[in-house]
């Protein structure tokens, strides 16, 4: 494996945030029946013509602006001619030689720790086009036996359901830039909170929202040509593109060291047994027969257009990353998390505008551990948290001031979370939470402790370190939690020393 480079090259279908499909009137909503949302255009009826949908014009400007981009002043749709059941026209209508976003750049954070790393990925170009429709097999099929119409299940037919069919794409095309499949997931959720955060993409990988085909070779190290790629479709998920990929390298290179040549193709991912198999081999451009939509004029945007929309764009996740580390001193791991979605960037901001920009490492804990992980146990989103940005913030300000600990800071976390106070002040009067600071009191204990612990005393003079946790567990025992964890250690090792 050391001997080979890994290359990968994403693209990513975005549905667009639209309520009607980019050629025609039609619904995009998801889970309607089949077959109900596709209309005369959608089923490429005879007489009917493409109208464009000017939302989804301007969701690829958004896009285009964000990634610093050009956006183009013309584009030209095209015809990709190629024939499957669940496409009703024959061809797709996209985008090929011009499409209206060309260039740009992603900036993502890979790893954490001191293994965390930053890569900027070049993208090729973004362009709009039409969905196909769905190919359902095994499903429910209507039959007639014996006369009597029933309904049953069928393993040998196949459906199709045209309500995908027309739905808005902008299809988003990475440059070969990235060397492992930990860069390509840390892309792809880069991209996934970029379309999310300017509102272009509901980001639902379940229902298909966002969608990615990794193209995926491998070369000898230091040999500058590429490698033969094979195209992985339609990965839903971010486990699952990592999974599809490590397989794919490993296949690949155990086919070239055993003396076999790769074929371009295109190939499936089963979640189920991890492995990708091959389902057709990979056409190029050119076996798609592109020319330009007769029934389309070229798209035209003003100037005017794209700078009314940048003037609409809200500050982008690469900003606002910058301004956390450069203003509240947070490392690049911490800004990235916490610019995951504008949820969750806009929790934190609200939090440390009530806490104070001092405690902005705090807050950021609190927020990206202990509140991510509850939210992740109970299944819940963010929106739904029953701790506010308020709440969390009057607890981070009792930790600070050191009326509490982080400890005791848990059981008041848990309490706010099932509603037992309005604000971490009235849990900690109520509960009696509110630490021991008084030197003295805490002397008098470790005092105690000492002097019914004489065989762990000895064991620390003699020089085990673990003998000295025992003893500051004895006293937070008898202080029942409640001793300012720093004071106890300082006093410990005082008389220790003595």
């Amino acid at each position: 494996m050391n001997q080979w480079e890994v290359v990968i090259g994403i693209e990513t279908h975005a549905q667009l945030a639209t309520v009607s499909k980019i050629f025609s009137g039609a619904a995009t909503a998801f889970g309607a029946q089949p077959n109900t949302q596709a209309c005369a255009v959608d089923l490429a009826l005879p007489g009917v013509l493409p109208v464009l949908n000017r939302k989804a014009v301007e969701c690829a400007i958004r896009f285009g602006l964000a990634i610093d981009a050009e956006v183009a002043k013309r584009s030209v749709f095209a015809r990709k001619n190629y024939f499957y059941p669940d496409l009703p026209k024959g061809y797709q209508i996209s985008q090929m030689d011009l499409p209206v976003v060309v260039g740009g750049t992603i900036t993502l954070q890979v790893g954490h720790g001191d293994k965390a790393y930053e890569k900027v990925v070049r993208l090729t170009r973004a362009h709009l086009e039409e969905d196909a429709g769905k190919s359902i097999h095994g499903y429910f099929a209507e039959k007639y036996v014996e006369d009597d119409y029933v309904e049953g299940p069928s393993s040998d037919h196949t459906g199709i359901d045209l309500n995908r069919a027309g739905t808005p794409l902008l299809e988003i095309v990475s440059e070969p830039d990235m060397r492992s499949s930990d860069e390509a997931v840390a892309y792809a959720k880069t991209l996934h909170a970029l379309v999310r955060w300017i509102g272009i993409c509901d980001g639902n990988m379940q229902e298909g929202s966002f969608r990615c085909d990794a193209n995926v070779s491998v070369r000898p190290k230091g040999q500058a040509e590429f490698g033969t790629r094979r195209e992985i479709k339609n990965l839903n998920s971010f486990r699952f593109l990592k999974e599809a990929i490590d397989y794919e390298v490993q296949w690949q290179i155990n086919e070239i060291e055993e003396g076999r040549n790769i074929q371009q193709a295109t190939v499936l991912f089963d979640p189920d047994s991890g492995e990708t198999r091959m389902m057709r081999s990979k056409e190029d451009a050119h076996d798609y027969r592109y020319f330009p939509d007769p029934d389309l004029l070229p798209l035209a945007i003003s100037a005017d257009w794209i700078a009314r929309v940048k003037n609409e764009l809200p500050e982008l996740p690469q900003q606002m990353r910058e301004r956390f580390s450069n203003d509240l001193g947070l490392s690049a791991y911490d800004a990235t998390t916490l610019t995951a979605s504008q949820e969750m960037a806009q929790y934190f901001e609200s939090t440390v505008a009530l806490a104070g920009a001092v405690n902005a490492k705090l807050c950021a804990n609190w927020v990206m551990v202990d509140l991510a992980a509850r939210l992740n146990k109970e299944g819940k989103e963010l929106g739904e948290s029953p701790v506010s940005a308020a709440h969390l913030a009057g607890l981070v300000q009792r930790i600070a001031d050191n009326t509490i600990s982080n400890n005791i800071a848990k059981k008041v976390f848990d309490a706010l979370w099932h509603g037992e106070g309005a604000t971490a002040d009235e849990v900690i009067e109520r509960q009696g939470l509110k630490q021991i600071t008084d030197s003295g009191a805490i002397a008098v204990l470790v005092d105690e402790v000492l002097t019914a612990n004489a065989a762990s005393v000895a064991e620390f003079r003699a020089g085990k370190e673990k003998a000295f946790n025992a003893l500051v567990g004895q006293v937070m025992k008898a202080a029942k939690g409640k001793a300012n964890p720093q004071q106890v250690n300082d006093l410990l090792r005082q008389k220790l020393a003595g």
